[in-house]
């Protein structure tokens, strides 16, 4: 497909930039389209560090360390904020819904009508142009915009007639990777964890942050090499978090709530399905945990586990990916989501993406969405003034 013009302005900005940059644009190319590991050990020493690092690398993505391209997705999760500080990830009071309700009640503030329990089946479009959708109770409501916050495949492919779509436009879209091999589970706890390095279960700082399972990067490396073949990890990668012993409005009185977040686990398998492998492999996993926190599996009272089959039918995220579409060099920036349609816009006129299939991708960020309202806005206030 052939870039836009406002595609090649945004690229010859790129070009200046990086001749600014003199003689580290090298450095900056190595970040964008290189793999993590080789940064992170030219940066630092600690193996358990470099390791730790390196999950940012690789969460929600098929790859390794050492795959290109991790680089950018490890510095991708480390360039926000939170309240001011630089590389900080925070905690929704109340969970990630808090998010959603608040986002909810700034929109009814201004007089916007939220509908939930309200399935979109289709974006209804007429002389190719967007007028509103179709519900999957037979309901329809016009509208002179529709901002889709599903992903591509989603929006393009199950939402719309192809027919509607240039053929070449489809075929980019086909042709998005969302690889991923992220699998999530929550568990409901009667006490927390007790490390065996630092033991105790009243609420410490070992509680707090961010809980690493993955003692080096070749660790990681082989807990990969297991999903390149279709297998979910013998060792997989773990990364926890306890909401509730900083936010005690998520769990009952005494008892907390614990996110794991897994790799690797592929969304095909070489051998049986996710609906025969869920809980073995959740018991893996808090075999796993056992080896650091002997009490933890006897604490469980009850766990929820979201295989990437299940991401996929529960959220509307294809392949199980979190961020709507692999994070590798040729599906970000100008090419996301897919060359010639990076900025919102779609070839139906009047649908934009908001999400994180657009620009900049993956996070909770609000980026992709700000971005598209100004897209918007700036087109309809262009309309009015002509």
């Amino acid at each position: 497909m052939n870039p836009r013009l406002g595609d090649l302005r945004a690229l010859l900005s790129l070009r200046r930039a990086f001749r600014r940059l003199g003689d580290g644009a090298g450095e900056a190319v190595e970040i964008l389209t290189g793999a993590a590991r080789p940064i992170l050990d030219r940066w630092f020493e600690s193996e358990e560090l470099k390791a730790t690092l390196a999950t940012d690398a690789i969460i929600g993505a098929m790859a390794s360390p050492s795959t290109p391209g991790t680089a950018y997705v490890l510095f991708h999760h480390v360039m926000g904020e939170t309240a001011g500080r630089r590389g900080v990830w925070g905690y929704v009071r109340g969970g990630m819904g808090g998010l959603t309700l608040a986002l909810a009640a700034a929109a009814r503030d201004l007089g916007a009508d939220v509908r939930c329990d309200a399935e979109v089946a289709r974006i209804l479009v007429r002389d190719g142009r967007a007028v509103g959708v179709g519900l999957a109770s037979g309901d329809e409501y016009q509208a002179p915009v529709v901002a889709s916050n599903a992903d591509a495949r989603v929006t393009f492919l199950r939402l719309l007639d192809r027919s509607a779509l240039p053929e070449a436009f489809v075929a980019a879209v086909e042709r998005i990777s969302y690889a991923s091999a992220s699998l999530k589970i929550n568990v409901a706890l009667a006490e927390l964890p007790s490390f065996r390095a630092l033991p105790g279960t009243a609420p410490g700082p070992q509680h707090r942050g961010t809980i690493h399972v993955c003692p080096d990067q070749d660790y990681i490396e082989r807990a990969f090499d297991d999903a390149r073949y279709g297998r979910p990890s013998a060792r997989p990668v773990l990364e926890c978090t306890i909401p509730s012993v900083v936010d005690p409005t998520v769990a009952p009185p005494g008892r907390h709530l614990m996110s794991m977040f897994v790799q690797y686990a592929p969304y095909d398998l070489c051998e049986g399905s996710w609906d025969e492998q869920r809980e073995a492999f959740a018991d893996r996993c808090f075999a796993l945990l056992d080896e650091y926190a002997p009490n933890f599996t006897r604490t469980v009272l009850a766990r929820q586990v979201l295989t990437p089959p299940d991401l996929e039918r529960v959220f509307n995220l294809t392949g199980g990916n979190i961020f709507q579409g692999a994070m590798t060099p040729g599906q970000l920036f100008a090419f996301r989501p897919v060359p010639g349609h990076a900025r919102y816009r779609t070839p139906i006129r009047g649908l934009y993406l908001c999400g994180a299939a657009a620009h900049p991708g993956g996070g909770v960020m609000g980026t992709p969405g700000l971005n598209a309202a100004r897209e918007i806005l700036g087109r309809r206030r262009l309309r009015a003034s002509v």
